[in-house]
């Protein structure tokens, strides 16, 4: 299928004459029209920004490996190493933690440096990171190479990706796309998971950790062949765009600009109750379900294949719930669709106590399937009320509020391996997110609309 009817050359490519296509001038109100001299070309039937988004589903899929993995290493690396449950937790609480506090100085670098680039070496130090904990002796080990290295190379792979892809080669349903490509996580989680478990439970950890490090550098092949930085870097328009945008020129200072956003954001109210929201929304998730349940299950009796399992069931019910949740922020109020999604969170996670049992029984799948429905179905209407208090700046502004999802997620990863140490289960965790999430609820209905600037009319004119 002839998805752009020309073929792709960079601007050193084009012959004497021709104008390339990002070079047009800012002001220029241009059509996508094929022509033969670098102008926005029409797109095929299927337009470019669908395999892009392709690729970049992949790409999440490949990295969302590591992610499965923690939850699984509590156990064996507390039985090998006699490690505590908070020394292990730490480790991957600074891995969540520098996943959150990365996110929006790479989407700062994909400004600079192009969105293919970071991702490539992310994925590589992804799974360098990874690779090397087969050979640590000792916990400072296992913070360096799983918390700093995995967490700065994930960090860089963060939601801030999908963020940046949508609203570059996206203007009609960026809610669709976006709920697609957040649950690009959930599906590496549910094709890994069972496999990885497997390989826990049947061969030990570090078989998984070397399978986790070459599904990462498995990757960066796709993403240096098929990614692209911009429409404009294969003459296109963004799809659903009415009129084509050259591509913008490199952003310098990285660094600066993410601060300078994260000051600017800082003084206005969405983004406190922005991050708070997802804190909590971390908190809840990747800091206690993906890290503690599985030992938690196992705790009860059930097989920690069993409990693997019922997680990546989470992960198929988390497509469905976040590709839906994506399609619901296209059609209602974002702020309304966070508050019932964490109220129905909360209430979930108030009964996983008594539900927790040596075997699998109704109840529980019940309860994983509501679980996975909401599980990330609050990053669509996150992104879309960043994009409406912040415009362009949204994507930076998402990884800061990812920040704090991470941060969330890292205190209650570390919090709930010291609550087992200390009181021998993890019962107290569990109660204490269902109450955060309610909290964040009320938080979420709290934000106020952006404010509708009205046109001026003047006198006798429209």
């Amino acid at each position: 299928m002839d998805v752009t009817q020309t073929t792709e050359r960079s601007a050193g490519d084009v012959p004497a004459g021709e104008t390339p296509a990002g070079d047009a001038r800012a002001g220029d109100t241009l059509a996508p029209a094929a022509t033969a001299t670098g102008a926005p070309r029409t797109p095929g039937r299927i337009h470019r920004a669908w395999f892009v988004a392709v690729v970049t589903f992949v790409t999440i899929i490949g990295a969302a490996a590591f992610a499965s993995l923690p939850g699984l290493l509590i156990d064996p690396l507390h039985s090998e190493f006699d490690w505590s449950r908070g020394t292990i937790g730490f480790a991957v609480s600074v891995n969540l933690a520098l996943y959150g506090l990365t996110a929006p100085f790479a989407a700062a670098l994909m400004d600079r440096f192009g969105i293919r680039r970071v991702v490539a070496v992310a994925l590589t130090i992804i799974s360098v990171g990874s690779l090397l904990t087969v050979w640590m002796t000792a916990a400072w080990q296992l913070v360096l190479f799983w918390g700093v290295l995995v967490g700065l190379g994930s960090g860089s792979m963060a939601l801030a990706f999908a963020a940046t892809v949508t609203n570059r080669w996206f203007v009609a349903k960026r809610g669709l796309v976006t709920g697609i490509l957040t649950a690009a996580g959930a599906s590496g989680q549910l094709v890994f998971l069972p496999f990885l478990s497997w390989l826990v439970e049947h061969h030990g950890w570090r078989p998984a950790s070397i399978t986790v490090s070459l599904a990462a550098i498995a990757v960066v092949p796709f993403v240096w062949l098929l990614l692209r930085d911009h429409p404009a870097d294969v003459g296109l328009a963004a799809y659903g765009a009415e009129t084509y945008t050259p591509k913008p020129g490199p952003v310098p200072g990285a660094a600066r600009r993410a601060v300078g956003v994260l000051v600017s954001a800082a003084r206005t109210g969405p983004f406190w109750l922005l991050a708070g929201t997802f804190a909590i929304c971390g908190a809840s998730t990747n800091g206690l379900v993906k890290t503690h349940f599985v030992p938690a299950a196992h705790d009860h009796g059930m097989p920690i294949t069993a409990a693997a399992s019922l997680l990546a069931v989470i992960g198929v019910f988390d497509v469905v719930g976040t590709i839906a949740s994506g399609w619901f922020t296209d059609r209602f109020e974002a702020r309304r669709l966070l508050a019932v999604y964490y109220a129905l969170r909360g209430v979930s996670l108030l009964f996983l106590p008594m539900l927790l049992a040596p075997s699998v029984h109704p109840p529980m799948l019940f309860f994983i399937v509501f679980y996975g429905l909401d599980w990330v179905a609050t990053v669509p209407p996150t992104i879309a009320l960043c994009r409406e208090h912040y415009g362009d700046d949204s994507a930076i502004v998402f990884g800061w509020v990812l920040a704090s999802h991470q941060v969330g997620a890292a205190v209650v990863a570390f919090a709930g391996g010291v609550a087992r140490d200390v009181f021998g289960s993890y019962d107290v965790v569990w109660y204490a997110s269902g109450a955060l999430c309610a909290a964040a609820a009320l938080m979420a209905l709290v934000i106020r609309r952006p404010p509708t600037v009205e046109p001026v009319v003047v006198a006798g004119v429209a």
